[in-house]
C-alpha cells in the first residue's frame, strides 16, 4: 500500500474558469438566478461547444480537449452513432448530486493534513476549482462505517431523557460544517437511521435486522425530531429523511427491518404527524431507501394509501440489486416515475463493495462505469438527485465496525497523509460540475448501444450532454441539436461532457 501511495503524488486538476480551462497542479499529499420557462432554441451557427474527457490509463481527467461548433445537419447513418438532443421537451428538475457524510469519512478526514484537508473541501465543494457537490446524507447515531455502534441515549431511555449529539461533535459536526463552507454555505442534507436503540427493537439488538417494536413507535418518532433540532441549532440544517436505511436486509452491522405496510404505517401513524406537530412538517420524507428490485412495490404500497402518500416528497432507492444476476434494474425507476409523477425520486446510496487497492493501481473501467452508468440511467428514468455513499475513505476502505470494506472515489492514506482520486471522482464530477440545481432534463437519444447520454438545461441557458464509451475501442459519433451537427470523438472506457453555452 505504502509503496503504490508514494508513487501516486495526486495530480488534481484545478479549474480556473467556469467550463473554462485547466491548469494541471501536481500536489505531493506528504507536504506540510431565476429559471425561466420559455423555450431556449440555440443558435447552433454561432455556438461553440467544450468538451471535457476522463479517459482510463491516460492523463485526461475532466480535462478540456476540443471546442467544437455546429454545422448544416447530416442525416445519420444506420451504422453510424448519433446522439439527438431536444431542449424543446423539458423533464425533471435537478436537485443536485453528493455523498454521505459518514463517521468514516470524518474520521479520516480528521486524519489528513491541513493541506490536503483544504484540497479535499476544495476538490470536492468549489464550483470553480472543483466538482461541485451539492447534496449531502448523513446518519442518525452510528452505521457499519461508524469505528463502534453507539445511539444518543442512553440504554433503556425511552423518554428520551437523556438524547444527546455529544458523540458527533468530535469529527462528524465539524466535518459537516467545512463541507457546508466549502460549499458557498448551502448543502441540500438529508439524515437516514440504520437501527434503532437496541432495547426499541425484537432482537434487543442495534445489529442483525430484528424490528421496532410496537410500543416504540411514538418515541422512535420523537427520535427523528429530536435529532433534526440538535442538528440545526448545531448550524446544520435538514433538509430531509429517510425512514430506515434498507428496511428490508438483515445486516450484520446495524439494520431494521420494516415490510412495505409497517413503514406506511409507521408514517401515516406516527413519524409523520410527530414532525408536524414538531414544527417540522417541511422536512422532506423519503420512503424505501433500498435497492431497485423492489421499489415498486414498497412506493405502490405506501403512496396507494392518501393518509400515508401525504407526508411523502419521494422514494429513495440503492444500485445493489445487480448481486442476483450482475443486472441493475433500471426499468423499475421508471415504472414508479410514470405511476406516481407527482412524488419524486431519489438514489441515495451506491458504493463499489469489496475494498481491493489493484483495482485502484490498475484503474479497472467497471469501478467508474458503474457510476457514469447509472447517473444516467437513473436521470434519464426521471431521478431528481443522486447521492454516493461515503464521501472519503481510508487506505484500507474503512473504518467499518464489522470490516465491510468499500472503495469511496478518494481515498485518504491514514499513514502517509496521501490523497488518492480515483476515477469514479472525475466520473462523478462530470454531471456534478456541469450540471447544476435547478437544471432541467432534456430528450437525449442514441442511435447505437455503445454510447449512453443523458442531457440538461441550466437556469443560464446552457445545455451539458453527458456521453459515455464503456467499450474497448475508440467511436467516432454525431450530436446533433435543432438540426444542426457536429461530430466528436470518444476514447474507449471514457466519458465527455459537452457543454454548450
Amino acid at each position: 500500500m505504502k509503496k503504490f501511495l508514494k508513487k501516486q503524488s495526486v495530480s488534481f486538476c484545478i479549474l480556473f474558469l467556469s467550463f473554462g480551462f485547466y491548469q494541471c497542479k501536481n500536489f505531493k499529499n506528504n507536504s506540510k438566478s431565476g429559471y425561466q420557462e420559455e423555450q431556449i432554441t440555440f443558435d447552433t451557427n454561432s455556438v461553440k461547444a467544450k468538451v471535457y474527457t476522463t479517459a482510463h490509463n491516460s492523463n485526461l481527467k475532466l480535462t478540456l480537449t476540443d471546442t467544437i461548433s455546429f454545422s448544416e445537419f447530416n442525416q445519420p447513418l444506420e451504422t453510424e452513432i448519433d446522439i439527438v438532443v431536444d431542449p424543446r421537451n423539458e423533464f425533471q428538475e435537478f436537485i443536485g448530486i453528493g455523498a454521505a457524510l459518514t463517521d468514516a469519512s470524518a474520521e479520516t478526514f480528521y486524519k489528513l493534513s491541513k493541506e490536503n484537508q483544504e484540497l479535499f473541501l476544495q476538490a470536492y465543494y468549489d464550483t470553480q476549482k472543483g466538482i461541485g457537490y451539492s447534496l449531502a446524507r448523513t446518519i442518525i447515531h452510528s452505521c457499519d462505517f461508524s469505528s463502534a455502534s453507539y445511539t444518543y441515549v442512553e440504554e433503556g431511555d425511552k423518554d428520551l431523557k437523556s438524547f444527546s449529539i455529544k458523540h458527533d461533535k468530535k469529527y462528524r459536526i465539524p466535518f459537516t460544517k467545512k463541507a457546508i463552507e466549502a460549499a458557498g454555505g448551502k448543502l441540500t442534507m438529508y439524515a437516514s437511521p440504520w437501527s434503532p436503540p437496541a432495547f426499541m427493537k425484537t432482537n434487543n439488538n442495534m445489529l442483525k435486522g430484528g424490528k421496532l417494536k410496537e410500543e416504540f413507535y411514538q418515541p422512535w418518532a420523537n427520535y427523528y425530531a429530536k435529532f433534526i433540532k440538535a442538528y440545526e441549532k448545531e448550524g446544520i440544517p435538514i433538509w430531509g429523511l429517510s425512514i430506515q436505511n434498507e428496511p428490508m436486509a438483515i445486516q450484520r452491522w446495524e439494520s431494521c427491518i420494516y415490510t412495505a405496510e409497517e413503514e406506511r404505517d409507521f408514517l401515516k401513524n406516527y413519524l409523520g404527524p410527530t414532525l408536524e406537530n414538531e414544527g417540522l412538517g417541511d422536512k422532506k420524507i423519503i420512503v424505501w431507501d433500498h435497492n431497485r428490485d423492489l421499489l415498486y412495490q414498497r412506493a405502490s404500497t405506501i403512496l396507494n394509501d392518501p393518509e400515508a402518500a401525504k407526508y411523502v416528497w419521494g422514494t429513495g432507492f440503492h444500485w445493489y440489486e445487480d448481486w442476483k444476476d450482475d443486472n441493475p434494474m433500471y426499468e423499475n425507476v421508471a415504472r414508479v416515475n410514470e405511476a406516481y409523477p407527482d412524488k419524486k425520486l431519489i438514489f441515495t446510496e451506491g458504493c463499489n463493495e469489496g475494498y481491493d487497492i489493484s483495482r485502484i493501481e490498475n484503474e479497472d473501467p467497471k469501478l467508474a462505469e458503474r457510476y457514469g452508468k447509472s447517473i444516467i440511467k437513473d436521470f434519464n428514468n426521471g431521478t431528481v438527485a443522486w447521492t454516493d455513499w461515503n464521501i472519503l475513505l481510508d487506505e484500507t476502505g474503512g473504518p467499518n465496525h464489522v470490516g465491510n470494506l468499500c472503495f469511496s472515489p478518494v481515498h485518504g492514506n491514514t499513514q502517509t497523509g496521501e490523497l488518492t482520486f480515483t476515477n469514479s471522482f472525475y466520473y462523478i464530477g462530470h454531471f456534478s460540475k456541469f450540471i447544476r440545481p435547478g437544471a432541467k432534463r432534456i430528450s437525449s437519444v442514441t442511435s447505437s448501444n455503445k454510447i449512453i447520454s443523458t442531457a440538461f438545461k441550466n437556469k443560464n441557458k446552457s445545455i451539458v450532454i453527458i456521453a459515455m464509451n464503456s467499450s474497448n475501442e475508440s467511436l467516432n459519433y454525431s450530436i446533433t441539436v435543432d438540426l444542426k451537427t457536429t461530430k466528436l470523438q470518444i476514447l474507449p472506457h471514457s466519458i465527455q461532457s459537452i457543454v454548450l453555452n
